[in-house]
């Protein structure tokens, strides 16, 4: 099993944020094992480590992982510094012990997986495995052929390459276009900065993919349940790891 640092740990475990865990292992009230400890690096594996924060104990939750339909204008993160909505807000209860699978940023909407199991979720964010995800997006302007070539072949841009592996036209007209994208790597708001390179500014966004799991018909901020099973399915080369979860 991988080692993380501590601060990442709890992090990982839905227990702090990362900037919170530091300071709470910086101050003394973090124990691992029975001792405390004060290095935020401190290297754990978060599915077996036995860790108490403020004398509270706390460890890996039971399996569980969600299908959210995460809303425009709220942010996928535990807490944030700006006072926004985050996607914790709107699951409330149901999103207790959950850790995102990556990251939709403020102004996209769509499908974001969230699970107790921190090794499904970092199988499935290495850029390695290559897992599919596709959005559709809205963009300004006319969407010609040889735009979507130069998506589909690469675009240089500051030390990064933008690569769309697909991209189907769905509407294109000279006041907006539609199209969906399909991702294999999830860079840092990769489809805005693709279609911003040129010059056609994105406007909404959607992730309706990913892997094998489809976001459908469920409505923004509502959620839904994911099986061991349809997660064996939607990731087959993870099947293993989804299956020895913590609760196994």
């Amino acid at each position: 099993m991988k080692t993380v640092a501590l601060n990442r740990a709890l992090s990982k475990l839905g227990i702090l944020s990362r900037a919170q865990a530091t300071e709470a292992i910086q101050a003394g009230r973090v124990r691992v094992r029975g001792r405390i400890v004060t290095n935020p690096l401190q290297p754990v594996v978060p599915e077996r480590v036995h860790i108490v924060v403020d004398g509270e104990p706390k460890g890996p939750s039971e399996w569980r992982t969600i299908l959210f339909h995460k809303p425009r204008g709220v942010v996928t993160t535990r807490r944030d510094p700006e006072g926004r909505r985050t996607i914790y807000d709107v699951l409330g209860e149901a999103g207790r012990g959950l850790v995102a699978v990556g990251r939709l940023d403020l102004a996209t909407s769509g499908l974001l997986l969230l699970t107790t199991d921190t090794r499904l979720a970092d199988w499935i964010t290495d850029p390695r495995h290559a897992v599919p995800r596709i959005y559709v997006a809205t963009v300004r302007g006319n969407l010609e052929v040889s735009s979507v070539a130069r998506l589909t072949a690469g675009i240089g841009q500051g030390r990064d390459r933008l690569q769309a592996h697909a991209v189907t036209i769905l509407k294109s007209s000279s006041r907006e276009s539609r199209a969906l994208i399909e991702l294999r790597e999830g860079k840092n708001r990769e489809v805005r900065r693709m279609f911003q390179a040129i010059d056609r500014p994105v406007t909404e966004l959607k992730r309706i993919r990913l892997g094998g799991l489809e976001l459908g018909a469920l409505e923004p901020g509502h959620w839904r349940d994911v099986s061991r099973a349809e997660v064996a399915r939607a990731f087959p080369e993870a099947k293993i790891r989804a299956r020895r979860s913590p609760s196994v």
